[in-house]
């Protein structure tokens, strides 16, 4: 299978989970297996937070998390043809990003939709504007009238450990502030959800319980720092069976900080047909490694191929991160700036080489500057 990153930086990641199906987390009727249900309405079953002077970790990352996601509903009325009001519902959850208003949440909670209300943890409810998207990471911003709100930490994802304990918190069939814990199963995971060749997914992949209506919520390690937002699960009902999905949170803070300052994520790109080393690569290119980026093609003007990458090259660091496979580039590549200078790391004729790549902006970022 071949990857064409087109005009941005990587490609969509080989392998799929092979299971019954990869659904979104909130249930809203385009994304959502059960889509025809009306939105839940938001139920308050959370108990008032005490303090305690000797609690589990659990307790203090709950504690300090819950009152930084928020419950998210989502309408939309279009005319049919017939002229009569079609209205499309949905719900999810939210992250708190800014104490000033500004809110993370999934593209797919809040991208139908003309109009948006979120309600905290104490009641208070605001209508959002939605600020912008990446459709492509499947991330949107909302921006409330409100100030000092509470703001998570954020964790450095490229941190998280196999087999840490995370937690999950969102608001699941409209059950508000809902915690569950699993751990951290795998990273680096692409699921084939996100349409788009260029579509980035490299989830971090964990057995914590989430059902539809956490899509957007928070995904935490036991510091109560924001690790992932929700995003989807698969499974062969519609409902967890255990396998869930986040995207990292330095992908997170990357679109999100771009939506906020530009209104738009200003997406680099490399300009390579890449695909995951296989067998028959080894011997063929004299190789005595089996991870890693095979480079088939180069397209001109593009970062890679102005920096000197060339066909038949295999990348394995990124500025010294190890790239075993597509989405471990996807994820490297579109968390950076344009304009950033990364150190490339590969192989050519059997030789381990470096060189350093400037991020050229992508067609679409371009246009819109």
């Amino acid at each position: 299978m071949r990857y064409f990153l087109s005009l941005f930086a990587t490609g969509i990641a080989g392998g799929l989970v092979v299971l019954a199906g990869v659904f979104w987390l909130s249930p809203n009727e385009e994304q959502f297996v059960q889509a025809s249900e009306p939105a839940f309405e938001a139920r308050q079953v959370h108990q008032p937070l005490v303090a305690v002077d000797e609690v589990p970790s659990f307790v203090e990352a709950a504690q300090k998390a819950v009152p930084s996601v928020v419950y998210i509903y989502a309408e939309s009325t279009k005319k049919s043809r017939r002229s009569s009001d079609e209205i499309k519902r949905g719900s999810g959850s939210g992250v708190i990003y800014t104490s000033d208003g500004y809110i993370v949440t999934n593209e797919h909670v809040v991208g139908f939709a003309d109009l948006i209300e979120v309600t905290l943890l104490d009641r208070r409810k605001f209508t959002a504007e939605l600020v912008g998207s990446y459709p492509k990471a499947d991330l949107a911003v909302l921006k409330i009238e409100a100030e000092d709100l509470p703001v998570l930490d954020i964790a450095d994802s490229d941190a998280a450990q196999i087999g840490e304990w995370v937690l999950a918190i969102g608001n699941p069939f409209g059950l508000t502030s809902t915690v569950t814990a699993g751990i951290v199963s795998a990273k680096g995971r692409n699921i084939d959800i996100i349409e788009g060749q260029d579509a980035i997914e490299s989830f971090i992949q964990t057995d914590a319980a989430v059902n539809p209506g956490n899509s957007g919520g928070a995904l935490i390690n036991t510091a109560g720092e924001l690790l992932g937002i929700n995003t989807a699960i698969t499974t062969h009902t519609g409902f967890y069976e255990g396998y869930s999905f986040s995207i990292p949170s330095a992908l997170v803070q990357r679109v999100a900080d771009d939506i906020i300052n530009y209104g738009h994520y200003r997406r680099p790109y490399l300009g390579i047909v890449i695909r995951d080393l296989e067998e028959d690569d080894l011997e063929e290119l004299q190789l005595d490694i089996t991870q890693g980026i095979r480079v088939l093609d180069t397209e001109k003007d593009g970062s890679a191929a102005e920096a000197g990458l060339q066909e038949d090259d295999v990348i394995i660091m990124v500025d010294d991160r190890r790239i075993y496979s597509v989405p471990d580039l996807q994820e490297a590549i579109g968390r950076a700036r344009v304009g950033d200078v990364l150190k490339v790391e590969f192989y050519r004729n059997g030789n381990k080489m470096e060189l350093e790549v400037k991020l050229k902006a992508g067609e679409e970022e371009e246009e819109e500057e």
